[in-house]
């Protein structure tokens, strides 16, 4: 058991979109990933998502609405809901999601990340 400083695995963090795995807990991995500008519009069929705010703040948008998700606080995207988030400057964020989680959920292309780098 060590502790994690969330400071150095975000500067190992170059690029944005793309998680990493920091650490698991159960059946659930916790991932640190950078927003930069606009996502891409998905769901994911058979998981939630929670999205904490390290620094920084993002946009998450729903097809009916919007939620600003600020610094120290977080938002769980219940399976099966359509969402983009988008952040106009850089932004980190933790992850915490089941293992099976793929982060453009029912999308496949360039953004896919089918393999995470553990950091």
């Amino acid at each position: 058991m060590n502790t994690i400083n969330l400071k150095e695995k975000f500067n190992l963090i170059s690029e944005h979109y793309r998680p990493c795995i920091i650490g698991e807990v159960n059946n659930c991995l916790v991932k640190a990933v950078k927003f930069k500008g606009e996502f891409l519009w998905h769901h994911h069929d058979n998981e939630d998502e929670l999205f904490l705010v390290v620094k920084g703040f993002f946009r998450m948008k729903f097809r009916d609405r919007e939620r600003l998700v600020r610094e120290g606080e977080f938002i769980v995207v219940p399976h099966g809901v359509e969402h983009c988030p988008v952040a106009d400057e850089e932004v980190h964020v933790i992850l915490i999601e089941p293992n099976s989680t793929l982060n453009t959920g029912n999308i496949t292309n360039e953004r896919t990340v089918a393999q995470l780098e553990r950091i």
